[in-house]
């Protein structure tokens, strides 16, 4: 990383120095920085909270961040959004440390960055566009970490499902296509994982088995779960009462 990035950093660490303000989540000579911003934001209805997720690749500040937005004050489609427009505000800023700015540019004018209008009740929330996604993990190494972070990352998006933990591992999602899309990428591009020496890794051997519409087929999933120490029937039972043995039945063989 330049000197740059690296003082930007210190610096905003010191910044957003309380409680969960800030979070480095990886640092690596090879792909970057990746660290996360809580921030509150003063909106006409009162103070809301965003999570912003940046990730510095190793030619920034020449090239901009890319940049996630979750936060359980605004909807789904709201965090997209806000993520669009500071992705193009980074854009058109001039190669130099950005990210502080981008937060306090973010505060002063979030009315005018959100145009669709808040769902107010759970039918028109209902409405958007919901989806199913299968994926394939070969394995966890550090068991306990990678599963907190699944559910970290699941409930900062909004996404409901299952994590199936036997032979084989499988994570069955429910939500927006945009935000299973955001989960994937944050699978594949943080550090998740160690490897055979103990050095924390990516998730290089993730199958997306499937990512589908959510039809009549299937029922509603409420919740994210965690179920471990899964037989092969203990599986295929979970799969049944959450109405999802269609998935089941065209993929899991795949995995078996």
């Amino acid at each position: 990383m330049s000197e740059e990035a690296l003082d930007e950093l210190s610096v905003l660490s010191a910044i957003f120095c309380e409680k969960d303000e800030f979070e480095l989540i990886e640092e690596s000579a090879q792909t970057g920085l990746v660290y996360r911003i809580c921030t509150p934001i003063d909106t006409d209805s009162g103070r809301k909270t965003v999570n912003l997720t940046f990730h510095l690749p190793l030619l920034y500040p020449q090239t901009p961040p890319d940049i996630s937005v979750t936060s359980s004050d605004f909807s789904r489609t709201h965090c997209q959004e806000l993520k669009r427009a500071m992705l193009s505000k980074a854009h058109s800023l001039p190669p130099e440390p950005m990210v502080h700015h981008l937060v306090t540019w973010l505060q002063y004018n979030i009315a005018g960055l959100i145009r669709t209008p808040d769902c107010s009740n759970t039918a028109e929330r209902e409405a958007e566009d919901t989806w199913m996604a299968l994926l394939h993990l070969d394995h966890m190494r550090s068991k306990a970490k990678y599963i907190k972070l699944i559910e970290k990352w699941t409930s900062e998006l909004g996404l409901v499902g299952r994590l199936f933990v036997g032979r084989p591992i499988l994570i069955l999602l429910q939500g927006t296509k945009e935000s299973i899309k955001e989960y994937i990428h944050l699978q594949r591009t943080v550090k998740v994982d160690v490897d055979s020496s103990g050095k924390r890794c990516k998730e290089k051997m993730l199958r997306v088995l499937c990512e589908v519409p959510f039809t009549a087929d299937f029922q509603r999933i409420l919740t994210f779960e965690v179920k471990e120490d899964l037989s092969l029937d203990d599986l295929r039972r979970e799969f049944d009462l959450v109405g999802s043995m269609k998935l089941y039945h065209e993929f899991v063989p795949l995995v078996q």
